[in-house]
């Protein structure tokens, strides 16, 4: 697509939303339990007999890499652990009674290099780790009696990423039967255009023929959220046999209910398929309709109202779980983030598991979904260190050539019926100085971020990113021409000289603020945002006070595993979340920029004189909430407000005079002598008390305090919060106590502390607590018993808890 000063895009969306359950056609079960498993390659794996009694059992989503022990000699780059190769098998009974039908089976994703076999038949091979794909089983089926399905894993190049990866088969697996007539795998597709306040919803329905032509009348119907069928089409043809048949719709829908971040309301879709009077396969979906319009000017509009992305990169990974995560783990974290005010979700740089999408419609985040972090050529993989040392260059681009547009088509087939994806994003910073593209205006000028500044004659030229990304985009388009196509750029200041930037969109810059006054100068049409920026107050500005600049990403939203320092750091500690979750100060502050709702954050740390500088030093955005210093200390205390004035408070008495906000610092900052209590800031709006947040003096850690958190999603595995508490019954954020826990009903699936250490042991039932948290995960052994959990630990009030 050529430059426009203005791009509209507007469509009805379908999405797995929370009235039904998502199915995209057939009848699907769930594979995820009892999987025999074995690290190490066998000959012959994939055989139809096997004797694999010996061999552990696991249930699915399952990363073996996470449970590995972590060594100085492996990759920094995927956080000191390690990969390999592994088999999983499993035997399946598939039902006589469904000869005639046909059967698949899906995988979400499996990381990586995955090859699959049914009864000894080889069906094929996914080298890309986080690509959903299936397969048909229906020729080498065994009616009636037991299949054998094999899955051979390969991640012997286990430094293949610039962050933790993962291994194995770490999403769900589900088997499918469906009609030999059938909707194709992601075959529904809608946009819509939005008039007078009347949504004319054109819907595209491919038709999968295995057998003779046959007639066929598909119908839809759109429910709103109280059940209601507020809209329906129908049409009658016919599907030409053994090939594709697409059916085109449309309806109409008056007054619609559009979705948005702060009101994200989804319908609810069902399409049925019938030969004759026979229903022959449906789906059901949830639908979110909405407009989103991108301007060179004036930045981003969502359903016409002008919106700033707040948004966060996130990694996929959840520390002790691995990439094996779920979806109410995420959606806990997600939850978080919307409470710090995030409204808008980078998925760097890889597709993320469908149940993340899911939450994204459900909760109203507005989603860059990016699909590559390296192209034809290998990125630098970093492996005694972060940017240390010399580099390796495993990675996927050996593939690239081959499987790219399959796997970024798939992606976008996949996704596009989710209405908070707003954008795809062809690549990350593929355009990193030579990393390994070159150019000779490298001689003269660099980037914010560390990089080598020469023109290097025995690298790639940079032109070549040009040619590349004018094929990316084409095969976005041709699957989905209802978003606009972006990237992140590295290097604007190399990527200015090719094609690359002028084939796309939207054009995203990471750490490069320096250029947006300029840049938008040069290149008037250009549409620009922060596709990766640093926590500092200055790069939110340059966001905030440019209209024609539409949003930021923070790198990053969460802390991850990988992309490493030195051993033994354990990843990478950036986010506004650690590993456990726990909103840290820098989210606070975050919060303080981003949230509506008036709030106020208290912290300190001990104060340092500067030499030349009247009782000040820098006001830090990361200050714990502590109140415990020796007497007679100098504190330096600070609060993160949304208000106009913050007062101090110490034990009742003011301490410090009510300020002003600080817009030069974000902070709102007092220095005062220690005395042990209670430290209170009071934040105020027009001369009224509107936000508080205090902090105790801890006395000696007491009891464990712990509960499970809320569940809403239909799964087994369980978090639970631990608070260790002091005598007076306060958080406690000294303690490091060593907590045991003891289950019955259930397994221990990790106790996380969001230690940066990996040299730790984060697979027994025994954890340190930093700054007095866990969060521990229990997988119930079924869905009708209780879960009982005892924690214990040495001079500590003993809790036990249960769950039904």
């Amino acid at each position: 697509m050529n430059f426009m000063n203005r791009i509209i895009f507007i469509l009805i969306l379908i999405l797995a939303g929370i009235t039904v359950e998502a199915q995209d056609f057939g009848r699907r079960e769930k594979l995820n339990d009892d999987w025999f498993f074995r690290l190490g390659d066998i000959q012959y794996g994939g055989i139809e007999h096997m004797d694999c009694s010996k061999w552990p059992v696991v249930d699915l989503p399952h990363d073996w890499t996470v449970k590995q022990n972590a060594s100085p000699e492996l990759a920094s780059c995927t956080g000191y652990l390690p990969g390999g190769i592994a088999w999983y098998r499993k035997e399946i009974n598939i039902p006589a009674t469904e000869k005639g039908n046909k059967v698949y089976i899906f995988f979400e994703g499996v990381y990586n290099n995955s090859e699959v076999f049914i009864n000894g038949k080889w069906l094929g091979k996914r080298p890309n780790g986080y690509i959903s794909f299936m397969y048909e089983l229906t020729p080498y089926i065994k009616w009636g009696e037991k299949n054998a399905i094999a899955v051979r894993v390969d991640h012997s190049n286990d430094a293949d990423s610039r962050w933790y990866t993962g291994s194995g088969i770490y999403r769900d697996v589900y088997l499918v039967y469906a009609n030999p007539v059938h909707i194709n795998l992601w075959g529904v597709a809608y946009q819509s255009e939005i008039e007078n306040n009347v949504a004319e919803i054109t819907i595209s329905t491919t038709i999968k023929n295995s057998v003779a032509s046959v007639p066929l009348k598909v119908v839809h119907e759109l429910f709103d959220a109280e059940g209601h069928k507020v809209a329906s089409t129908s049409k009658s043809g016919k599907a030409d046999a053994e090939k594709l048949t697409e059916f085109n719709q449309t309806m109409r829908l008056r007054s619609p209910n559009l979705w948005s971040i702060n009101s994200p309301y989804l319908y609810s879709l069902k399409t049925s398929v019938y030969n004759g009077t026979k229903l022959i396969d449906e789906s059901s979906f949830s639908a979110g309709i909405r407009k989103i319009e991108f301007d060179a000017d004036k930045g981003f509009y969502l359903n016409g109202v002008n919106t700033k992305l707040k948004g966060v990169c996130i990694h996929h990974d959840a520390g002790v779980l691995g990439a094996a995560a779920t979806k109410s783990v995420w959606r806990t974290r997600l939850e978080t983030l919307k409470n710090l005010g995030v409204n808008a979700i980078r998925t760097s740089h890889n597709p993320q598991a469908p149940y993340l999408y899911e939450l994204c419609d459900e909760l109203g985040f507005v989603v860059m979904d990016e699909a590559f972090d390296e192209w034809e050529y290998p990125k630098n993989k970093w492996i005694k260190g972060w940017n240390r040392g010399v580099p390796g260059h495993q990675g996927t681009s050996q593939y690239f050539r081959e499987w790219s547009t399959r796997d970024l088509q798939d992606q976008i087939l996949h996704h596009r019926k989710h209405p908070s994806i707003i954008m795809w994003s062809i690549g990350n910073e593929v355009d990193y100085p030579n990393d390994p593209y070159t150019h000779p205006v490298l001689a003269d000028e660099g980037i914010s971020q560390q990089s080598v500044r020469a023109f290097m004659e025995d690298h790639p030229r940079a032109e070549t990113l040009g040619q590349i990304a004018r094929e990316l985009v084409a095969a976005v388009k041709e699957a989905d021409n209802s978003r606009p196509v972006t990237a992140a750029l590295a290097g604007a200041v190399m990527s200015n000289y090719t094609d690359y930037p002028f084939v796309l969109d939207l054009v995203g810059y990471n750490y490069t603020e320096n250029k947006y006054d300029t840049d938008h100068n040069l290149y008037p049409d250009r549409i620009l945002y922060g596709s990766e920026n640093r926590h500092d107050l200055a790069a939110w500005y340059a966001v905030k006070d440019k209209e024609f600049i539409f949003g930021q990403f923070l790198w990053t939203g969460i802390d991850y595993l990988g992309e490493a320092g030195p051993w033994p750091a354990r990843g990478f500690v950036s986010g506004l979340l650690d590993l456990a979750g726990n909103v840290k100060p820098r989210g606070y502050f975050r919060k303080a920029l981003w949230s509506e709702e008036p709030m106020a954050y208290i912290g300190t740390y001990r104060h340092v004189e500067r030499r030349g500088s009247s009782r000040g030093n820098r006001l830090s955005t990361d200050a714990p909430p502590l109140w415990n210093y020796d007497k007679g200390s100098t504190v330096q205390v600070v609060c993160y407000t949304n208000c106009s004035e913050a007062e101090l408070q110490l034990n009742g008495k003011t301490v410090g005079e009510r300020k002003p906000y600080d817009p030069e610092t974000g902070i709102i900052g007092w220095i005062v002598d220690y005395e042990p209590g209670e430290l209170k800031v009071i934040a105020y709006n027009n001369g009224k008390e509107v936000a508080s947040d205090k902090i105790t003096t801890n006395t000696m850690p007491a009891k464990i305090d712990a509960k499970f958190l809320k569940q809403t999603d239909n799964e087994l595995l369980r978090q639970v919060k631990v608070q260790i508490l002091d005598t007076n019954g306060n958080p406690s954020i000294f303690a490091d106590n060593e907590i045991t826990c003891e289950i019955t009903g259930g397994t221990l699936f990790g106790m996380e502390n969001a230690s940066a250490n990996v040299a730790e042991n984060y697979q027994d039932n025994k954890q340190r607590c930093i700054n007095g948290r866990l969060l521990i995960y229990v997988k119930k052994a079924s869905a009708g018993n209780p879960v009982t959990m005892k924690l214990s630990s040495l001079l500590l009030e003993t809790t036990e808890l249960k769950i039904d």
